[in-house]
């Protein structure tokens, strides 16, 4: 992979590209969502600025977790503009989902935790499920894996706060 010198401020889309390891398509693709922005040169070419590459790669590790890109832009609109953002910027944004991100930590060692074990989805297949779950009663909670579902996903205030995901939850 070439090395961006780093007297360099601006990087073409295949720069970018390549140090980030995002297809060019899916850049113009986040540029076009508003997730990042680019200058145009005298020749129509794309130019970013080098604060680009971290917010790109922000952009990569969110969607990775299972941040939805209308919150991950949410969150980037929240830096500042016209300067490179700092490591408080970065400290702050990711703040903001860290209960959701326990929430879904703690969701899925259940799920590993209890996925040999009865779920209460009123199979009565399983020896086991004659102990836990005689006669189907989680069936009464509703349908589905019962013991799964019961646990509510934890959501921080500033997320339900910043989008209608939380909508709901509530009832």
């Amino acid at each position: 992979m070439a090395q961006v010198p780093l007297n360099v401020r601006e990087l073409a889309v295949g720069q970018l590209a390549e140090r980030t390891g995002v297809a060019v398509s899916t850049l113009h693709f986040y540029e076009a969502k508003g997730l990042i922005e680019s200058r145009r040169t005298a020749g129509n070419q794309r130019r970013y600025s080098r604060d680009t590459l971290r917010r790109v790669s922000f952009i990569r590790l969110s969607q990775r977790v299972g941040i939805p890109l209308t919150e991950i832009k949410d969150a980037l609109d929240q830096l500042p503009a016209g300067r490179t953002p700092t490591r408080e910027d970065w400290a702050k944004l990711s703040e903001t989902w860290r209960a959701e991100l326990d929430g879904r930590i703690e969701r899925l060692l259940q799920l590993r935790d209890d996925l040999t074990d009865c779920i209460g989805c009123g199979c009565l297949s399983l020896d086991r499920c004659l102990l836990a779950n005689p006669h189907d009663r989680l069936g009464d909670e509703g349908p589905g894996p019962r013991r799964l579902l019961s646990a509510k996903p934890a959501r921080s205030p500033q997320v339900c706060q910043a989008t209608a995901a939380c909508a709901g939850e509530a009832s």
